[in-house]
């Protein structure tokens, strides 16, 4: 299985809805685990990196990264 690339403060599609109706969720804070915050009713959600990426279906946006 491929890794899938995301960063802070992408915009990611999560397999499974939002109960609010909204699929698009953002990258808040990253480690062992990934805070995501939901972009329709601004819940916010901890999940362990490894469900996180077992439940992400793609990135939709990306943040700007600037390199320093």
């Amino acid at each position: 299985m491929q890794r899938k690339d995301f960063g802070l403060g992408d915009v990611v599609e999560m397999k499974k809805a939002h109960p609010c109706g909204t699929n698009a969720w953002k990258v808040i804070r990253m480690g062992m685990d990934i805070r995501i915050k939901c972009t329709g009713c601004e819940h916010s959600v901890l999940l362990p990196r490894m469900r996180f990426e077992q439940k992400l279906k793609k990135v939709l946006m990306s943040a700007e990264r600037e390199d320093i």
